[in-house]
């Protein structure tokens, strides 16, 4: 098998088909397709089954809700491909992508292939500020050690973390032993960090292969909420826990920032507990002042 695909699903059923499109009309054929029905409520099942009958190369595990890091490590356990991607089930993805990530991993004997994203917006969801375009900042046919390209991003401000950008070589993701951090969202944050510091190889395809839905009920569409920052914040003890580093620093810096001056959109009563954990954590530095300035004193 030359790649498996990990397609994790919850309620996502005005989408799936289009997803599913998408995966079974890709120019490599000998691909494994691995669903996750993730303790879906709506209609999603009865569409996966609809499409495990049409294409044998679909497979399905169903469990209870464990959410989205804990379907993909799910869909890890039953991958038997030579590279794995990890797909969101509300978007879609150019049928040659799996072929050209393929092709480009197997000659160059990457870790790890990278490449861009559109955006489409449902009705009544929240833009971004940031897109999926590095095109500007980075190279084609050039190996990049991982730890030199993060460091490249966080500089240029082009990094992202979402997996579903990344096509990686499946030996070298069982080698590290790494999983997706149950229990929390915003965990690719986590876990790129994580595997491009262990990269030896990664190449850039200057390709927007991905369609990304951005809808108003997803993680990203909805409001920021207390919870956003504390998943941050557990992202970064963990982090330290893996690595303190410079570059851990720097991304602390780059990603904090961020996440705190974002955070004055949350209830005044919900702002001390998430800075008091900060301090205790060390994280002031990493914040700024203008950031604490606008998380206090700016309001929703």
């Amino acid at each position: 098998m030359k790649v498996s695909v990990v397609l994790p699903v919850y309620n996502v059923a005005p989408y799936l088909e289009e997803a599913f499109e998408s995966l079974c009309h890709q120019t490599l054929r000998n691909i494994e397709i691995i669903v996750v029905n993730d303790g879906s409520t709506d209609n999603s099942l009865e569409i996966i089954e609809k499409y495990t009958k049409k294409d044998e190369r679909i497979r399905c595990y169903s469990q209870e809700n464990k959410g989205l890091s804990g379907a993909r490590n799910t869909g890890m356990q039953h991958c038997t491909g030579e590279y794995v991607y990890f797909m969101d089930s509300d978007d879609v993805i150019e049928t040659d992508t799996l072929e050209c990530c393929y092709k480009t991993a197997k000659e160059q004997q990457a870790d790890i292939c990278i490449f861009d994203a559109d955006i489409f917006y449902e009705k009544n969801a929240n833009p971004l500020s940031w897109n999926y375009d590095r095109s500007d900042v980075l190279e084609e046919d050039k190996a990049y050690e991982g730890a030199k390209l993060f460091d490249l991003l966080l500089d240029r401000r082009k990094h992202n973390a979402v997996v579903w950008l990344q096509f990686i070589n499946w030996n070298f993701l069982k080698s590290l032993q790494l999983n997706f951090r149950q229990g929390i969202i915003h965990e690719d944050e986590l876990f790129t960090p994580q595997i491009f510091l262990q990269a030896k190889s990664i190449y850039y395809i200057n390709r927007r292969f991905v369609k990304h839905r951005v809808r108003s009920s997803s993680i990203i569409g909805k409001s920021y909420s207390q919870r956003n920052i504390n998943c941050y914040l557990t992202v970064m003890d963990e982090l330290f826990k893996f690595q303190d580093s410079p570059l851990i620093r720097k991304y602390a810096r780059y990603t904090l920032s961020k996440v705190f001056y974002t955070g004055h959109l949350i209830p005044l009563k919900e702002k001390p507990a998430v800075f008091w954990r900060a301090v205790k954590s060390g994280y002031l530095k990493f914040i700024g002042l203008k950031s604490c300035l606008v998380f206090w004193l700016k309001s929703a």
